[in-house]
């Protein structure tokens, strides 16, 4: 005899099969928002790498500017003893050659205070990039920990990674500062 087959059945078994699944997908509906909070961050990382290599790129530029200006500074601190040497040498006083002794001292002054505007606006720079970088790294940090959740599908992950979001968006403000 052959068995009655029950098309309740298989309705039975689909609907319970749908049911399982709508109550997975809104189970990890929450995945959404981290992939959602993850991009974001990812903007924010690129953002703040980009404005970190810039400060980076102007304290370096900022020092060599400075350099620059030390050179010159001892420049004319070397042609001002050499005129210094010659009129003690001639045991007159030239006044062409004095003027110029005192010319170039005036000169080494303000390249002096040029040279030291430029090293303060290389530690300026410095102190920047410095902060932006630490907020990169607690973002890319961020991201690493918000996979982390995806893959796990722990939730408290996700939350540590937002502090570290916190974080680091406190560093990126400092160095905006």
């Amino acid at each position: 005899m052959e068995e009655f087959e029950d098309p309740t059945e298989k309705l039975n078994d689909k609907i319970n099969e749908e049911a399982g699944e709508a109550k997975q997908r809104e189970k990890d509906k929450w995945i959404m928002g981290v992939a959602l909070f993850t991009a974001i961050i990812s903007v924010f990382a690129a953002f703040s790498g980009m404005l970190s290599g810039h400060h980076e790129n102007e304290s370096l530029i900022a020092q060599m500017k400075s350099s620059d200006q030390w050179a010159y500074y001892q420049a004319k601190g070397i042609k001002k003893e050499i005129i210094s040497s010659y009129v003690k040498m001639q045991g007159n006083t030239d006044t062409a050659a004095l003027s110029k002794v005192k010319q170039y001292g005036v000169d080494q002054e303000q390249i002096k205070t040029k040279a030291e505007d430029y090293e303060k606006e290389m530690e300026e720079h410095l102190a920047r990039h410095s902060k932006i970088a630490r907020a990169v790294t607690l973002f890319q940090i961020t991201i690493a920990i918000s996979a982390i959740s995806i893959l796990t599908r722990k939730k408290i992950f996700w939350f540590l990674g937002m502090l570290f979001a916190v974080a680091g968006c406190a560093f990126l403000a400092l160095g905006l500062m």
